[in-house]
């Protein structure tokens, strides 16, 4: 199974290279599944139900959220409509939604997608992310059900990304990191036979701090004191993720790939 995972979708910029460029990337890869982290959708904070579905639109067949999942408040209500959007499986126990289900390619293969918080850095403490993902894995195991696991691991530490990899290697056919912005080089098959990578960067324009407009960042790190709001920065957005190829029966990871497609970014992917 050929399946892409496209990192956060930073405000207009983000979603405008998702319609533009994921649907003529379906069809020249024969991609079999495509995952978007929605988080930053709008506005850079959260998703909207009218932008998830316009990612829904382009060719994606699974949403995934983070810590901003209900930014916009129209999605309390709206992820309990489209279950096609996945929150974090170890958000608030009261939280709307669901932090991983089974979904089905266009050949009627299944692929499970869950997502968790990570707990390093994060503003909030959120539950221990790994006996969350132990309880997941351990219904689906590889060769079962599933012909394809997919885990979204959205946290600031890279060490706490990979610590969830090996945690799910040989359990999980790609372990890919979110929330950073800024796409990693270490793309690989661990021994166990998962893909992984610490984060997948963004979509979004890359002449900008991590997808906002540079001015009132800069301001904040230069004298200490912020002015105005952020914005997320409207210039050519890089389409970022990564490309995974699976084996049906064991839902190993026989290949992976970084993506990066448009904008600043030196190019990269299939």
């Amino acid at each position: 199974m050929k399946i892409l995972y496209l990192g956060d979708v930073m405000g207009r910029a983000g979603r405008a290279a998702v319609a533009e460029r994921l649907p003529a990337l379906r069809e020249a890869w024969k991609l079999d599944f495509v995952i978007v982290n929605g988080e930053n959708a709008s506005n850079g904070s959260g998703l909207t139900a009218e932008h998830a579905g316009g990612l829904f639109e382009a060719g994606a067949d699974v949403v995934t959220l983070g810590d901003h999942a209900f930014d916009q408040k129209d999605m309390l209500t709206h992820i309990e409509k489209d279950n096609r959007i996945v929150r974090p499986l170890n958000y608030a126990k009261q939280a709307p939604g669901r932090g991983a289900a089974l979904f089905s390619d266009r050949r009627g293969r299944k692929v499970l997608v869950a997502q968790v918080l990570g707990q390093v850095f994060m503003k909030r403490a959120f539950d221990d992310p790994f006996s969350a993902l132990d309880e997941v894995l351990r219904r689906h195991p590889m060769g079962g059900q599933a012909q394809a696991i997919v885990v979204d691991i959205h946290c600031e530490a890279t060490s706490e990304k990979m610590g969830v990899g090996h945690f799910c290697d040989g359990r999980a056919s790609l372990v890919v990191g979110t929330h950073t912005h800024v796409p990693t080089a270490d793309a690989q098959i661990l021994p166990g036979g998962t893909g992984f990578l610490s984060d997948a960067g963004m979509c979004g324009d890359y002449d900008s701090v991590i997808g906002m407009e540079k001015t009132e960042p800069m301001r904040r790190f230069v004298t200490g004191m912020g002015k105005t709001r952020f914005q997320p920065a409207l210039g050519e957005a890089t389409l970022c993720g990564v490309l995974v190829e699976t084996d049906d029966r064991t839902g190993k990871a026989t290949r992976i790939e970084p993506v990066r497609q448009g904008g600043r970014l030196q190019q990269a992917g299939a």
